[in-house]
């Protein structure tokens, strides 16, 4: 049987090469949609762009009020027992006994401790003997005076006789004088061996433990105790304030507060006794002297404490918190709320500052209302929303 051969238009070679009519519809095709993809792109119109809304600053505002500030003068201070005592033994001997605990508290009189009183009780027995041996001696001698100043006025004996017996009694009893001091020191030096506190205070970390031979030349001693109760604080202060402190020294007494380092913590209330009387010329500042009771014993002795000298209220001032205040370039300044609700930048004159309000001396007048949050978006003339005002200011303080 004979097979045909394959025609060219099935063959592999004819399938490959494109028909002229599909050359020509592909590159339609691709025209058609260049030219639509044109006209989509040329045909949009723009978006319009987009609107900028200047919104209110939100912001929290204060108005300006009166109130009573206190004019304070702030120093460094340090905590000093009003005395510190260094307990030492008066007499040599061996350390008997201890009778305080350490860091306890110990009022004046009371025994501490106990020197070996055996060699004191011995010296006095000897002086004790003595005593009444001369004594012996001086009755004797005073009997036979009286003896011879009756011959001598029978003419018996010699007058010079009379005189070595006078001689003999006074020194009889100038002896016996002298044993009655030496009795009366070693009685002391028994005393001395009773170890007692010179002050009331608290007892230190102790030296010596029992049964070491304490001597009266020690340096270090027993113990130390440092009166608390009450005790003082020194402060400084500049030069240049201490006319006015003297001169409020002489009409009251000034009350001085102690704060803790950081002074978030009020450790007493006390009142200012003593000025130094000369200025450290090293560094312009002059001492202060402030007692306290210390009754909770919140100051302790070489404390570090910030002490806060109160010298005068100001009455009736104009003041705003202290956050509605800014620093410049030109000085303090604070932003005001207008009428329109715009603010404005002002600058003003401080003074003093106290429990979270300053006096404004210059620059904002009574019932005017000032930002105190919100600053850091304003600008001149910038819209402000009031969301909020601002905590009421504390009460006026009372001065003391």
């Amino acid at each position: 049987m004979t097979r045909s051969a394959p025609s060219a238009a099935s063959s592999p070679a004819s399938r490959r090469k494109p028909n002229h009519k599909q050359f020509i519809a592909r590159g339609g095709l691709l025209g058609l949609m260049i030219l639509g993809g044109a006209y989509l792109l040329w045909g949009q119109k723009p978006s319009a762009e987009p609107v900028i809304v200047d919104r209110p600053a939100p912001v929290s505002m204060a108005a300006v009020s009166k109130a009573d500030l206190n004019v304070y003068l702030n120093g460094l201070g340090t905590v000093t027992p009003l005395n510190t005592v260094t307990v030492r033994s008066r007499v040599d001997g061996e350390l008997m006994a201890l009778h305080f605990e350490e860091g306890q508290l110990v009022t004046s009189g009371a025994l501490l401790a106990e020197i070996d009183p055996r060699a004191f009780q011995v010296q006095l027995q000897q002086t004790e003997a003595q005593l009444a041996r001369d004594q012996a001696l001086l009755t004797n001698a005073q009997q036979d005076l009286a003896r011879y100043q009756k011959l001598l006025k029978e003419d018996s004996i010699a007058e010079q006789q009379v005189s070595t017996q006078e001689a003999q009694v006074r020194q009889y009893e100038s002896a016996l004088k002298i044993d009655q001091a030496q009795i009366s020191n070693v009685r002391l030096q028994l005393d001395y061996s009773r170890i007692t506190a010179p002050i009331t205070g608290r007892i230190g970390l102790r030296n010596v433990d029992k049964g070491n031979l304490v001597r009266a030349g020690d340096p270090n001693g027993l113990a130390v105790i440092t009166q608390t109760q009450p005790i003082a604080v020194l402060f400084d202060i500049p030069e240049d304030a201490l006319p006015v402190v003297l001169e409020r020294m002489r009409s009251a007494s000034l009350p001085v507060t102690a704060f803790n380092r950081d002074q978030s913590r009020k450790l007493g209330q006390g009142q200012l006794v003593a000025v130094d009387n000369r200025i450290n010329s090293s560094t312009g500042m002059v001492r202060l002297k402030a007692r306290f009771a210390n009754a909770d014993e919140n100051l302790f002795p070489n404390q570090f404490v910030n002490a806060r000298l109160l010298l005068s209220v100001a009455r009736n001032a104009t003041v705003i918190p202290d956050g509605a205040i800014l620093r410049g370039v030109q000085g303090n300044y604070v932003w005001v709320i207008g009428p329109e609700q715009t603010v404005t930048a002002r600058p003003i004159q401080t003074g003093v500052s106290d429990q979270g309000l300053t006096a404004v001396t210059a620059g904002l007048s009574l019932g005017e209302q000032v930002v105190v949050d919100g600053t850091e978006k304003l600008a001149e003339g910038k819209s402000v929303e009031i969301i909020e005002k601002a905590a009421s200011l504390p009460a006026s303080p009372k001065a003391p």
